[in-house]
């Protein structure tokens, strides 16, 4: 193969991609080796590729690339959920378009509609995510409501029913009328909204009298069925014990109660109590047996109890009742007002607090295990943050609204007798069977049972996920699930730790024992510059497809994790995209360089070659070291900037200017073979984080049989460094700054080599003369007793270097740049005498810092007395 002249990721990506997978590398069967298990979260079956998605696949294929190179049997399980609200929404839009209302279809025929969509649309996500380079295991693709995967959930569902532990009842629920379903709490999101606070005029019966009453809901007046006060409201104290007032606008008489739960201080005091409407109310309802009143239809449409007011929507009902109340005089006033209001995650509609039959799973008893989990590290969350968190959710846990009146999901397995009653069973064969107990009746048939019609909620199914992708709920004891459960590493977002997160800990316990993952890592948002999060709503969150096309696969990876620290919010801009292709671009270019160098078998290999290599070496395995402990703490963002840094400034912004041979002259064999070494390396540990273009120049490096792949190539193990080199080469590099810097100053030509004069001490190092002379392009370098006078100076660490000037120094400018460097070190050293002389800084750091900070002194010290005798020289 040979390397072209630019860098077109457009042409060797999707070149690369066919050809892993043409291989089969990805996919994983168990065996002897240590297995490395991740499951994607699924994304809705309704999705596009989106900038959340992009930064949680980037980094679980790092994490699933890189376990494949340490020679672990890595399985990463792709798959998307159904969504059933999300789902069913985009199918009724569909049906909508052509003219068909979802009402004038049989379950069976919109389940039909449904399916069709899914299969034109359900596979788009996961295509997208190839483009990225994502290493899925798709012959092993999942889907929520495969066959294997629904009969897991009802498997479960049945198994907690007999537990005891579903339980179907009356309770008030999150509504959404838009998808005309209930939401758990989870589903609900609250923003704040401006509103305004109406206070109503309640007559005292038998009186004229008037109590008033603040809402910012004044439509529910229809369905009041008391009025509450506080019992030590002084302000109600004179009320009769069968006091009662009219409501407004209705006329109904009801009860003034008296409890606590009254704050005193918002509003009036006097609370209207409205129990199929607020969850706060129905408590009190209960409590006190009130009438409870639905004045909603499913859709957010008043009802029958709604009276003049019957059909019209909420909102229209809240300005049409105002203008009402303003007109009878039950209007005392209307403030502006600011509260958080609850919306429905999937329809961004306000939700209504509803009285509904559904089915509940208790959730007390069942999450104790997850919590202890999580708070003793057998789950441990990253970053640690997050624990706190999860503590107060799981503490705080209320039972899973777990039915949805919707119809596509999982058709809640429960059967209704035709005398009352209802069965749980697996199978319509197996309820029949049940049923026919039940009843007494041997004679029962099928047909006359009734299914409930409801689905089960979504992440019913996703709850299950890493057990039921290898069958586990159907066939505990199979090979994969013993093999492959649990899992490693789950890579996802805050948003979901209890939607999700929780839940899956949950499962684990119940059904496999154990928790159901190792390690969670906790993504951050990803937000613009402004600080937004990125949607499509605000026009602000690119189409990572186009990015893609424009800087490749690679340059997008590397922007999405360069700034993406576990848990921190990512602020994206397309420059990081830039930046990302510019280091594509970077590696291009350095391997095209080495490439072309000619290489003379007989020369050998000079002093200079052969310590740069020894440094480099040293400098690769520190920071191999360095990146297995990032990778450890989950560190992913340092750890591309670590390779980053040692590729970009140290193998390309020195190593290579050490090696490179003049132009047109050949470089030795041993040093051609151990930049070629360095460079092997080096695409291994870049390979995680850019598969492409490390597999380009992997693939030239040396002949390869079909097959072969970087990918599968085992990742660089770190090795013993030479510590003392490495800070050697650290003061060789800064001593050829300063030289470059007083070429910059004195406007000596870069090309034009140099002499330099050195005072030699214990950090000046002349072994690594030949190469100083050649990074430096110094002629000779000469120790000396003495400070040459005609001479541009500076010091490095405690070593005083010289550069002859011929006659051509400005001593006064010299005196000046002295002077000036002087005064920063006094000042430097002033601070450090000044933390020193802490007692409690002295008695209380870590030994290694205080240690730290008395050599900053010393070297500080010692860099004063040369720059005085400098001067002193110079002054003469």
């Amino acid at each position: 193969m040979k390397i072209d002249d630019k860098y077109a990721p457009q042409q060797i990506e999707p070149k690369w991609y066919d050809y892993w997978m043409r291989h089969d590398m990805f996919h994983s069967e168990p065996d002897e080796r240590e297995p490395y298990t991740v499951v994607i979260p699924p994304p809705n079956v309704t999705g596009m590729l989106h900038m959340g998605h992009m930064l949680n696949e980037t980094i679980q294929d790092v994490l699933v690339r890189r376990a494949r190179m340490q020679g672990k049997n890595a399985c990463w399980v792709p798959g998307t959920d159904h969504a059933s609200i999300a789902t069913e929404a985009k199918v009724v839009q569909k049906l909508k378009a052509e003219g068909i209302d979802k009402s004038s279809l049989t379950r069976e025929e919109f389940l039909r509609h449904a399916w069709e969509w899914k299969e034109k649309h359900g596979g788009i996500i996961l295509s997208q995510l190839r483009k990225l380079g994502a290493s899925c295991d798709w012959a092993r693709t999942k889907f929520t409501m495969d066959p294997e995967m629904s009969r897991s959930v009802i498997k479960v569902f049945v198994d907690l029913y007999n537990k005891g532990k579903i339980y179907r009842g009356v309770r008030m629920v999150n509504w959404d009328p838009a998808a005309q379903t209930a939401l758990s709490d989870e589903e609900v999101v609250y923003r704040e909204s401006q509103g305004k606070l109406y206070y109503l005029r309640y007559r005292l019966e038998g009186t004229d009298r008037y109590l008033i009453v603040a809402t910012t809901r004044p439509e529910t007046i229809l369905g009041d069925t008391a009025l509450c006060v506080n019992p030590d409201d002084e302000r109600y104290k004179d009320l009769p014990q069968d006091a009662r007032v009219v409501v407004p606008l209705v006329g109904r008489s009801i009860p003034v109660i008296r409890d606590s739960y009254v704050d005193i201080e918002f509003g009036t005091g006097a609370l209207k109590v409205t129990p199929a409407h607020d969850v706060n109310d129905y408590m009190l309802g209960e409590k006190y047996n009130l009438e409870t009143i639905d004045i909603f239809n499913d859709d957010g449409t008043l009802n029958e109890h709604g009276g003049r007011y019957a059909g019209m929507d909420r909102f229209a009902v809240r300005e049409q009742i105002e203008r009402d109340l303003a007109s009878a005089g039950l209007l005392e006033k209307v403030e502006a007002y600011t509260n958080n209001v609850g919306y429905s995650e999937r329809t961004s509609v306000a939700i209504e607090p509803k009285l509904s039959m559904q089915w509940f799973l208790k959730m007390d008893e069942l999450s104790k295990p997850a919590l202890q989990a999580v708070m003793d590290d057998t789950v441990r969350l990253v970053p640690s943050k997050f624990k706190n968190v999860y503590r107060h959710w799981m503490e705080n846990v209320r039972d899973w609204c777990i039915s949805r009146q919707l119809w596509w999901g999982q058709q809640i397995p429960a059967y209704y007798l035709p005398t009352g009653g209802y069965v749980v069973a697996e199978t319509p064969e197996q309820a029949l069977e049940l049923a026919r107990a039940k009843s007494g009746n041997p004679d029962l048939s099928l047909h006359e049972l009734r299914q409930d019609p409801d689905v089960l909620d979504t992440w019913f199914s996703s709850w299950l996920w890493p057990i039921s992708v290898f069958d586990g709920i159907n066939r505990p004891d199979n090979e994969e699930i013993k093999y492959y459960y649990p899992t490693n590493d789950l890579v996802t977002a805050p948003d979901i730790l209890f939607f999700w997160v929780a839940r899956m800990i949950i499962a684990g316990y119940e059904y496999r024992g154990e928790r159901p993952f190792r390690n969670v890592y906790l993504t951050g948002i990803v937000r613009d510059k402004l600080r937004r999060k990125m949607s499509k709503s605000l026009g602000n969150s690119p189409d990572p497809l186009d990015l893609i096309a424009q800087y490749g696969a690679d340059g997008v990876r590397m922007a999405m994790l360069l700034c993406s620290a576990a848990g921190n919010d990512l602020l994206f801009d397309d420059s990081l995209c830039e930046q990302g292709r510019n280091f594509g671009n970077k590696i291009w270019n350095a391997y095209r360089l080495v490439s072309g160098w000619p290489v003379d078998e007989s020369l050998a290999q000079s002093e200079c070659n052969a310590a740069a290599v020894r440094w480099f070496d040293s400098m690769l395995e520190k920071t191999l070291r360095q990146v297995e402990e990032h990778f450890a703490e989950y560190r992913i963002s340092e750890a591309l900037m670590l390779i980053y840094k040692l590729f970009w400034d140290e193998f390309s912004g020195w190593y290579l200017e050490m090696v490179k041979p003049a132009y047109g002259q050949p470089i030795d064999r041993p040093t051609l073979d151990a930049t070629i070494g360095f460079f092997d390396k080096l695409m291994r540990m870049l390979h995680p984080f850019m598969p492409f273009v490390t597999e380009e120049i992997w693939q030239d490096i040396a002949p390869r049989r079909d097959g072969e792949s970087v990918s599968l190539a085992p990742m660089p193990e770190p090795a013993p460094c030479d510590e003392t080199l490495l800070e050697q080469v650290e003061l060789l590099k800064e001593t050829v700054t300063a030289v470059r810097n007083v070429r910059k100053q004195r406007n000596l030509p870069a090309k034009e080599p140099l002499e330099l004069r050195v005072i030699a001490d214990e950090n000046y190092h002349p072994e690594l003369g030949a190469l100083l002379r050649k990074t430096a392009n110094l002629t000779d370098v000469e120790t000396v007793a003495e400070k040459p006078a005609d001479a541009a100076s500076f010091i490095v660490k405690t070593t005083q270097y010289f550069v002859p000037l011929d006659g051509k120094i400005d001593v006064e400018e010299e005196l000046k740049k002295l002077q000036h460097d002087l005064a920063y070190y006094e000042g430097f050293l002033a601070s450090v005498r000044k933390k020193l002389g802490n007692e409690r800084f002295v008695q209380n750091a870590p030994a290694q810092v205080v240690e730290n900070e008395r050599a900053k002194q010393n070297d500080a010290e010692a860099k004063i007395k040369a720059l005085k005798e400098r001067i002193a020289t110079l002054g003469r």
